[in-house]
């Protein structure tokens, strides 16, 4: 089969990410005698410099990994919780039914550092200064600004100018917007990072010593003084029209912290996937696989009419169950093991017909009937919520929208030498989600716009609460054996498109690029987890490359067909080692900048 670039082989190490710098950094970390965890660390801060409109040093991380010394498969969750001042109460004072898709109200504590610390201090072998290093001076010394970049930036210098001037000093240089692929600095952030690797430094002792003072200096140091005062000081307009400021304090930041959670999974058909927690919306992708595994997926062709319509479908029935029952599950009950059994996925399964489903529609577990019926009632549908404005979503805004561009996130997978294997998919804190804190050099995430505004809700606003990731690294294992990581941006469609690239896997035998390189689909049948937070019943976007036929029987079917152009839809990333030790990577030529190296 066709396809646009070689799926990569090697023997030493592979390394996949969303953007080729961020790819070669996470190599040269191997090259370096490092493990899989310092490169996707190191990978990691390169994407906060290089696709600041998708993350920033700002927004959160979670990781699923395998340590070949542990044996372990295990989730590190760098989300952040909401402020101690964040109650329902507080925003309705404010006027508000739904917390801004931006601004500073919408701000949790910005995990992401915390996160790639504990996995350094833990599962690293780099000096942290190798780790940082790239980042400084692609901040620093600059680094080829993406066209996508540009673009955005200047749909916002209206914004920037005249309502987040601090954002303007940073990215309109000279009261101009930057040229595409001439270099871009950001000096701040790169004092920020020269100010916490000194300092981390300068505490001695061991590499492990030095990370922990590295960790500290951002969550009880001058980070979070700096952060802490700004949101005090600055009202910021957000998606709601008005200006506020924000909640998240010093003492908010100081009393968090990065935790190692046992994943969820489920086997498939010889495999086991392991997922994040009902935290994220993780447990989607096993709640399809479980409705999808007394369906002959592999009797389908991987681009075939069949095929989309039952996952599609599959997919419809998971998220509806997202929205009634998922939340932070050390706040609220989540029936995870029920969600997961055989026999709730064969009654969900029974749904399935020839024919799209147009209704909304959540399984039934006793106990829960309740909190079912209030999700349903709070659902908003396409066309009869209020629009937002120039800043809403993750991360898009409305400039964007209208000319086609949507952003999504980053995604980063590496597998070592030795074994070791894991998927990361940080992001939050892109410049369009609030004003940039000039002590810093970078805004902070806006990820509370997860949260709902309603008592009973299993993801209702609550201080100390993490809201409900779309964010949702994977990892598979094969016959009990590490095989496989992947991942992609791109918010509610992240479970979507990763799960195409799963079953033509194992159902249809195709290699990693292969199963990246064929036609993507996604619906959003279900209510958006970002502002404005409205559901589309019947919709499904495929791209239009899959074919005539194929797009008329989907819509014989019942399917409110959207028609995507042709390399439009979804951002994949995937490694894997093969049962004979051989290390494989593949990416996609989608936005023409994700790239896999190896050797």
């Amino acid at each position: 089969m066709f396809t646009t670039r070689p799926e990569i082989l090697g023997t030493f190490g592979v390394c996949t990410s969303t953007h080729w710098l961020a790819t070669a950094t996470g190599m040269a970390m191997l090259e370096k005698g490092g493990n899989a965890f310092d490169a996707c660390a190191a990978a990691a801060f390169v994407l906060q410099v290089v696709e600041p409109h998708l993350v920033g040093p700002g927004g959160e991380m979670p990781a699923v990994f395998y340590s070949a010394k542990t044996k372990k498969v295990e989730v590190i969750c760098g989300q952040g919780t909401a402020p101690e001042a964040a109650t329902i109460d507080a925003f309705k004072a404010l006027g508000l039914d739904l917390v801004p898709g931006s601004g500073l109200l919408a701000a949790v504590v910005p995990g992401a550092f915390g996160g790639w610390m504990t996995l350094l201090r833990d599962h690293g072998l780099l000096p942290l200064r190798e780790v940082l290093e790239p980042a400084i001076g692609y901040f620093e010394n600059g680094h080829p600004m993406l066209p996508r970049v540009s673009d955005t930036i200047a749909g916002l210098t209206d914004l920037f100018t005249h309502e987040w001037p601090t954002s303007g000093e940073v990215y309109l240089p000279g009261g101009q917007v930057p040229q595409a692929k001439a270099l871009f600095r950001n000096k701040a952030a790169a004092e920020t990072y020269k100010r916490i690797l000194s300092e981390a430094e300068a505490a001695g002792g061991s590499r492990e010593k030095q990370i922990q003072a590295a960790y500290d200096a951002w969550y009880k140091g001058f980070v979070a003084e700096a952060i802490d005062s700004f949101c005090r000081t600055t009202e910021a307009i957000d998606s709601s029209g008005r200006r506020h400021k924000g909640l998240l304090t010093a003492d908010d930041m100081a009393r968090w912290q990065p935790t190692y959670e046992t994943p969820a999974s489920v086997t498939y058909h010889g495999w086991e996937v392991f997922k994040i927690g009902p935290w994220g919306q993780g447990p989607v992708f096993l709640q399809t696989l479980k409705i999808l595994e007394g369906i002959d997926i592999a009797g389908m062709g991987p681009d075939s009419a069949a095929f989309v319509h039952h996952v599609a479908e599959a997919m419809k029935l998971a998220f509806a169950d997202r929205e009634a029952y998922y939340g932070d599950p050390d706040f609220v009950k989540v029936p995870l093991a029920t969600l997961l059994s055989e026999d709730y996925a064969r009654g969900r399964r029974n749904l399935i017909t020839d024919t799209a489903s147009q209704e909304l529609r959540p399984g039934m577990i006793a106990g829960f009937e309740a909190q079912v019926a209030q999700a349903l009632a709070g659902v908003r549908y396409a066309g009869q919520a209020g629009k937002g404005d120039a800043t809403v979503g993750e991360p898009t805004t409305a400039a964007m929208v209208a000319a086609g561009r949507r952003g999504d996130t980053v995604h980063i997978d590496v597998i070592d030498k030795w074994g070791n294997m894991i998927a990361a998919t940080p992001s939050g804190g892109w410049f369009q989600s609030s004003p940039v804190i000039p002590a810093l050099g970078f805004p902070l995430n806006a990820r509370a716009q997860a949260f709902f505004l309603d008592e009973g809700l299993p993801s209702a606003l609550a201080p100390f609460k993490r809201p409900r990731t779309t964010l949702t690294p994977s990892l598979a294992f094969e016959n009990g054996e590490p095989r496989l990581v992947f991942g992609t941006p791109g918010g509610d469609q992240q479970e979507q498109w990763q799960l195409g690239l799963f079953l033509r896997r194992v159902h249809h035998g195709l290699n990693l690029q292969e199963a990246i390189d064929l036609p993507l689909f996604h619906t959003q049948h279900f209510p958006s987890t970002f502002y404005p937070r409205e559901a589309k019943l019947g919709h499904l976007a495929v791209e239009e490359s899959i074919g005539e036929s194929v797009l008329a029987d989907l819509v014989r079917r019942g399917h409110k067909l959207e028609r995507a152009p042709a390399w439009t839809i979804g951002r994949l990333t995937a490694a894997e080692k093969s049962a004979d030790g051989l290390l494989r990577a593949a990416a996609t030529p989608r936005l023409m900048q994700a790239y896999a190296a190896g050797r």
